[in-house]
């Protein structure tokens, strides 16, 4: 049996990620290799990458694809993207799993689709651990995490970090394998 502490932050938001930056130092330093980081503009990821980049880690770094706030819009900073490669990082930009064909769907003829329901249903234990999902699956579809490895994710609610999971990586076309194996911090909210 191991015990760890559970952090509850009183409210979403930027002023929890270095808390939720020092979960995964602390999770390095336990031996932990894969680590998945939410990242819009790459703020977030470039944070984790200079505090991880000491530790011998997987770190990606997954952001929003080109063109999901506008067309063509790439939210995701060069500066960022380099100083993270730069780290010993990686940054995959994809279609976010519960927001893809089925969101365009659901808006033209206002339809409850499986994935959305699924993104619902994830929403219930917060914001952050719908996205650690979403993310840690990405990775594995994209080959950066191998399924199976118990994976660290961390992400957010709107800007910074405010969620830590240990997660059981499967691929989306797997999603059911996925496992959610230990919530480290969340908002309460």
């Amino acid at each position: 049996m191991k015990k760890r502490e559970v952090i509850y932050f009183k409210k979403t938001g930027v002023e929890n990620t270095e808390t939720c930056l020092d979960i995964l130092v602390t999770l390095a330093q336990e031996g932990f290799k894969d680590f998945v980081i939410a990242s819009t503009t790459g703020q977030t990821g470039r944070l984790a990458a200079e505090r991880l980049k000491d530790f011998d880690v997987n770190l990606v770094i997954v952001a929003h694809s080109v063109g999901f706030k506008a067309p063509n819009e790439d939210e995701f900073l060069p500066e960022n993207y380099k100083a993270i490669i730069e780290a010993g990082g990686k940054v995959y930009k994809g279609t976010i799993l519960t927001h893809s064909l089925e969101t365009a769907l659901a808006k033209k003829f206002s339809g409850v689709y499986p994935t959305l329901l699924i993104a619902q249903t994830l929403r219930r234990l917060g914001e952050g651990i719908k996205v650690c999902c979403e993310i840690v699956m990405e990775a594995c579809d994209a080959g950066l995490i191998k399924e199976g490895n118990e994976v660290v994710a961390m992400a957010g609610t709107a800007r910074g970090a405010d969620t830590v999971a240990i997660l059981k990586a499967a691929a989306s076309k797997r999603f059911l394998d996925l496992r959610v194996l230990e919530i480290l911090a969340k908002p309460r909210v």
